[in-house]
């Protein structure tokens, strides 16, 4: 399985910006997707993850509100809408896949992914 986003990018806050990660080797509704992303000297944050099959999608506690997750199974692709964006958004964001059945309430939890993708890079200016 392959993971590929796209979309990042130097946006001023109060903009938009919508996230692709196109997915190879697999089709995505075999797999459990995932959205992380990881600031300058943070931890790597869960945003949303959608699940295999007919999707469930969750989100972090704080992600709430100005980020949607979705998918597009003709296209192989999810997809992360980021609305609002704040300075403290700034950050690599980085699509994430497994092909192993995740319990909802670990679904925001790194170690249950196989499959990363290169980060796309996300610069909010104020």
């Amino acid at each position: 399985v392959q993971l590929v986003e796209s979309g990042g990018g130097l946006v001023q806050a109060g903009g938009s910006l919508n996230l692709s990660c196109v997915v190879s080797g697999l089709h995505v509704t075999m797999l459990n997707m995932a959205w992380f992303r990881q600031g300058a000297g943070k931890e790597r944050e869960f945003i949303a993850s959608i699940t295999w099959g007919t999707p469930n999608i969750y989100y972090g506690d704080s992600m709430k509100g100005r980020f949607t997750a979705s998918r597009d199974s003709a296209k192989n692709t999810v997809y992360l809408q980021t609305d609002s964006l704040k300075v403290d958004d700034t950050a690599v964001y980085y699509c994430a896949a497994s092909t192993s059945g995740i319990l909802p309430q670990a679904m925001g939890l790194q170690r249950q992914y196989h499959y990363w993708g290169q980060g796309t890079q996300v610069t909010v200016s104020s």
